[in-house]
């Protein structure tokens, strides 16, 4: 039996507290995490799954949706823990996951120190940090965009670039399901494009959107917020409507 279960890991960061909620996809030969925390997260994600009856020991790949330091911040501890599972990504992405290419996300926020005030240097400087400490991992397996990858009843390798060049979003067939990575986010019943201040192309993260009105969707998964139900059609509208 195919299954699709999400994980809810609340935690607190700094001086806020918040949830993220990675996806496990299960059938009768794969057990495929979707995306895996920040650094130091494998204990809670263990935790977390261990609560839905699944031990990460049966853990076959990792999907990288892309990778901002709180998609991959576990990807190398996963990977020395259980080093046979196979990690998957986007080629785009894959440069910057096994660390032969520096963060996007490092880099921009290299870019835009000098134009900081000085109150807020040292959090930015705290904050480079922290996406240069993000141990890189190295891609076993090229997502190709579109293909259709026969687990779980079959997965859509959707692009979904914007938040980043090569973000992939992943589509369940049989679920009609959208796991979204940071394509999308939900706050107080309410989807939209996810941390906009962090997105690198509004423009193409808005044409990344328009496209997912092709699919047949009834449930989007969102790494932060969790499920969003509704009219998904008329949601995803609005949002590529929106200024």
């Amino acid at each position: 039996m195919n299954e699709v279960i999400i994980l809810e890991i609340p935690f607190t960061f700094g001086n806020r507290t918040d949830t993220i909620y990675p996806v496990i996809l299960k059938d009768s030969s794969e057990t495929i995490l979707v995306d895996c925390g920040y650094p130091n997260f494998l204990s809670k994600i263990k935790e977390a799954a261990y609560s839905k009856n699944i031990s990460m020991d049966e853990i076959t790949k990792i999907i990288i949706t892309h990778h901002d330091y709180d998609h991959m911040g576990a990807l190398a501890e996963f990977k020395r823990m259980y080093p046979d599972l196979k990690i998957c990504a986007s080629k785009e992405q894959a440069p910057f996951i096994s660390g032969k290419e520096k963060s996007l996300r490092l880099r921009q926020a290299e870019e835009m120190f000098e134009f900081l005030p000085e109150n807020q240097k040292e959090k930015a400087k705290k904050l480079q940090h922290l996406f240069g400490s993000v141990e890189p991992a190295q891609v076993d397996v090229i997502l190709e965009e579109h293909s259709i990858l026969p687990w779980c009843g079959g997965i859509e390798v959707v692009p979904t670039p914007g938040h980043m060049p090569g973000h992939i979003s992943l589509y369940l067939k049989e679920f009609k399901i959208l796991i979204s990575g940071d394509a999308l986010a939900t706050e107080n019943g309410k989807i939209g494009i996810a941390n906009p201040q962090y997105t690198l192309d509004m423009s193409t993260a808005k044409k990344s959107i328009e496209k997912l009105l092709r699919y047949d969707i009834q449930k989007i998964l969102c790494y932060h917020g969790g499920i969003f139900e509704g009219d998904i059609k008329q949601a995803l509208s609005q949002i590529i409507a929106d200024d």
